[in-house]
């Protein structure tokens, strides 16, 4: 950070401060920081990608995507399990995946497009 970047004197706006602080005490944040840091991991990205490209993989399946082990790929699905991000259904000896819902996938498309924009204004 530069001193360009940052305040030059120390004030605050009292009312939007409060209105927001109490806002924040109103809402789940921590599970949705949870959420968002189990996406952020390079190979849960990867998997919640490609689950935005078919409706349903399963676990072999997401493994060959990755290039991973499946006892690999499960653990990083049962952490995006775990946050709320896919969801899973066994059939027989398989378990497929697919995400929780739609807003995941709006989440995923949503950051896949802010990068772009951000790489063509740089």
């Amino acid at each position: 950070m530069s001193k360009n970047d940052t305040c030059e004197i120390y004030c605050y706006d009292e009312e939007k401060v409060n209105r927001i602080q109490t806002d924040l005490q109103s809402i789940d944040i921590v599970s949705v920081s949870q959420m968002l840091k189990a996406i952020a991991d390079e190979n849960r990205a990867k998997i919640t990608y490609a689950l935005c490209q078919d409706d349903e993989l399963c676990v072999c399946d997401i493994a060959n995507i990755l290039g991973v082990s499946v006892a690999n790929a499960s653990h990083h699905l049962r952490t995006l399990h775990k946050q709320g991000v896919v969801k899973f259904r066994k059939e027989g000896k398989l378990a497929f995946y697919s995400l929780d819902d739609e807003h995941i996938k709006h989440i995923m498309t949503i950051a896949l497009a802010h990068k772009k924009e951000a790489k063509v204004n740089v």
